[in-house]
């Protein structure tokens, strides 16, 4: 079977659109009423970060309507979006909003899982394609094994990292609806394809980013390991990073002209 079920869906025009929704939730007062920022970062619930964020980065919550958008007292062209669930459909979601909103850049700064050997917990590996191993990605391009990030965001977050001559990785992650499914076999395969990563969203932003015409990226800090074909958790461990990729994230963000 092909999926999705209906040929080409992808190319077919949609009942309503995301600005349909906005306009909607506008006319019931449930939407945000600030002016929105350009660049967005995608964090998923990552409670101690937000934390810090306002503590020592002049963050607030904008708001009280869905999803979450913390904003900054001193750049206004920053949003994080939090709070609104994990994997591809509830990221999708929010982004096709963020867009209608008029946001035009995004990086995913989380957590994800190796499966190289040579990529430990703890490294910074920043995503420069994934495997399309979820569904959502498939009603918006025609299939294909690879969802592509953005070239120039990605050379963004590379160069941010050299500045602070920080270790990285450069890779293809999986993205899965299903990560407790990810079998032995598959991953044996993958390893031997020298894929870095393995998360729930990467495929399906990028997807969603080449259809609107708008520019995505991702960069991730390793908090487990299914390398030696059993998963060795230390998301503790990963948390020393969070303030490393949301530097690095603001800057690359900041470089994007539009």
């Amino acid at each position: 079977m092909v999926f999705p079920n209906f040929k080409n869906k992808h190319s077919r025009e949609a009942v309503f659109s995301p600005k349909d929704f906005l306009k909607y939730s506008k006319s019931r007062n449930e939407h945000h009423r600030f002016k929105f920022p350009k660049n967005f970062v995608f964090c998923f619930s990552r409670r101690r970060f937000l934390n810090h964020l306002i503590l020592h980065h002049g963050a607030y919550k904008a708001g009280n309507a869905e999803p979450q958008i913390y904003l900054f007292k001193k750049n206004k062209n920053l949003g994080i979006v939090t709070d609104f669930g994990i994997g591809a459909p509830a990221t999708i979601t929010v982004m096709e909003e963020l867009i209608a909103a008029g946001a035009k850049n995004f990086i995913i700064a989380g957590t994800a899982g190796t499966i190289r050997k040579d990529v430990k917990i703890g490294d910074i590996v920043v995503c420069d394609r994934a495997i399309r191993d979820e569904g959502t990605s498939y009603h918006y391009m025609r299939p294909s094994k690879y969802a592509y990030a953005s070239k120039d965001l990605v050379n963004k977050i590379k160069k941010s990292l050299d500045k602070m001559k920080r270790k990285y990785f450069v890779g293809t992650s999986l993205t899965t609806d299903a990560p407790y499914r990810e079998t032995v076999a598959e991953t044996i395969k993958y390893q031997k394809e020298g894929v870095a990563t393995t998360e729930m969203e990467a495929s399906a932003v990028f997807a969603v980013a080449k259809y609107r015409k708008v520019k995505a990226a991702a960069i991730f800090t390793v908090s487990d390991s299914l390398a030696e074909l059993k998963w060795n958790p230390k998301f503790h461990l990963a948390d020393d990073n969070w303030e490393i990729l949301f530097w690095v994230a603001k800057t690359a963000l900041s470089m994007m002209r539009r």
